[in-house]
């Protein structure tokens, strides 16, 4: 009875330590906080009046709130977002990742059984077919800019047929190896265009890529996460800017709360780890020195609700068309005088 005792003893604690520590890992753990980012700041971008940004969020996966952060509720469920956004510019629209494909249920066939195991997520509508159904024109589409080549960034690629991808050398590289959380590997004909960083430092990262020379859409190297992971920054007209920073957090509270992920989820997600908290301190920092500057992580779906989706892009798009032909029919049976002032005609 007494050796029973014994072995029953050992049992519990080969059992109960490593749960207490895999159970410790999703404690909170604040990084420590950075000084405010004391750098210089770029020279005002000048984007194009026309220049807009429109969430496309194609599934979600059902979640809770400890899988994406340090200190997150084990008992809260949280939709973590499957997303892209359609960065509107005259020069070439660009879409920020794909999220879901139409074949994502094929797709998520070839993910890992420990993967497949703990991921439960809703297609609702693939970003293709969402902007088919807007009437949003293909050909105005330039590029798609990918924040890294995870599954969940790229299911929609096939989608786009002929569509350049940009992507890093380093990313095109990771793409090449074929990783087990990679569906890249399926996908045949997909045109990848690499990128560098020609430019200099911006805004406490070391260097950059201005895609159109005026500023408005700025790619930075965050490699971390991925070899190839990068942050785009996006300016408007009426001066929001935003972070699009793809998977250096999953959630908001990684950056207001300095919380990286736990480590069973950051052990498997992460290739170096400590890079992208690096990384998450930079961001932390450029906010604390541009609170208005909005952060955007590719998983936290409450930040896509906040900004304008692509069907409402289009139906303003169509109004302002509606109302400009109206205009144009109106002034077109006004006498010849007063056709260049609709509002003092008083003839």
């Amino acid at each position: 009875m007494k050796r029973k005792r014994v072995y029953m003893g050992i049992a519990a604690v080969v059992i109960l330590v490593p749960l207490a520590f895999l159970l410790h890992t999703f404690s909170p753990a604040p990084l420590p906080k950075p000084a405010p980012y004391a750098g210089p700041l770029p020279p005002a971008a000048k984007p194009p009046k026309e220049m807009a940004v429109y969430s496309v969020v194609a599934g979600v996966n059902h979640r809770v709130a400890a899988f994406g952060y340090r200190g997150g509720s084990l008992f809260q469920r949280r939709d973590f977002s499957m997303a892209g956004a359609l960065i509107k510019h005259p020069n070439g629209d660009l879409l920020i990742d794909t999220g879901f494909g139409r074949n994502i249920d094929q797709q998520f066939r070839m993910l890992p059984f420990s993967v497949r195991l703990i991921t439960f997520y809703s297609l609702w509508r693939a970003a293709a077919d969402q902007l088919r159904d807007a009437g949003y024109d293909p050909q105005s589409l330039h590029a798609i800019l990918l924040t890294h080549s995870h599954w969940d960034h790229v299911s929609g690629l096939p989608d786009f047929p002929g569509v350049p991808v940009w992507i890093t050398p380093q990313e095109h590289e990771f793409i090449r190896q074929g990783g087990d959380m990679d569906f890249c590997k399926l996908f045949t004909h997909i045109n990848y265009v690499e990128y560098g960083f020609e430019g200099g430092p911006y805004l406490g990262f070391p260097a950059s890529h201005d895609v159109y020379g005026d500023g408005s859409i700025v790619i930075v190297p965050a490699f971390g996460h991925t070899p190839g992971s990068v942050i785009t920054f996006v300016t408007l007209p009426n001066g929001t800017r935003y972070a699009f920073v793809g998977d250096v957090v999953w959630q908001l509270e990684g950056i207001t709360e300095r919380e990286e992920r736990p480590w069973i989820t950051r052990r498997k997600a992460d290739v170096d780890a400590n890079a992208n908290s690096e990384n998450l301190l930079r961001i932390v920092a450029l906010k604390e020195r541009l609170p208005d500057l909005i952060i955007v992580p590719a998983h936290d779906i409450r930040v896509f609700a906040e900004m304008p989706n692509v069907s409402q892009a289009v139906r303003a798009n169509r109004q302002a068309k509606e109302i400009s032909r109206g205009l144009s029919l109106t002034s077109s049976h006004l006498p010849a005088c007063c056709r260049n002032s609709l509002l003092t005609c008083t003839r």
